[in-house]
């Protein structure tokens, strides 16, 4: 549910931020998308971490696998987009039609890889030298 309300408020963002490039500026489609999609990245980074998935992931560690879900995401939402429009499709409904298959990407590998604790091996965890009885 709250991965939906954050969800909500990044495509009013994005969305609105690609038809104004594309509409108000004359912009085409990839920069408009690119735009749109930048805005809400670091908006969005913040409120799943720190509401819909309650995280405790380091912010570092956390950003970095965030932009890297993010360029899975993307990438499969521009290649639809560019698809639909190769096609004929308006550019309203080609980057509208794109957004869900953003949206499951994201998800699920926010989810299971982003905010997830990963458990680091112990030869990670050794900030000392084992002593003898220790090994």
């Amino acid at each position: 549910m709250r991965f939906g309300v954050v969800g909500v408020a990044n495509t009013a963002i994005g969305l609105g931020t690609i038809y104004a490039c594309l509409f108000w500026f004359g912009w085409s489609d990839v920069p408009s998308n690119v735009t749109g999609y930048t805005l809400g990245l670091l908006q969005s980074y913040v409120l799943n971490r720190n509401w819909t998935f309650r995280s405790r992931v380091r912010m570092f560690p956390g950003l970095l696998r965030f932009l890297a879900v993010f360029g899975i995401a993307y990438a499969g939402n521009l290649g639809l987009v560019l698809a639909l429009r190769r096609a004929g499709v308006e550019p309203t409904i080609a980057h509208a039609a794109g957004m869900p298959v953003y949206t499951l990407i994201f998800f699920a590998l926010s989810r299971w890889f982003v905010f997830t604790p990963h458990v680091p091996s112990p030869a990670a965890n050794r900030s000392r030298p084992l002593r003898g009885s220790e090994r």
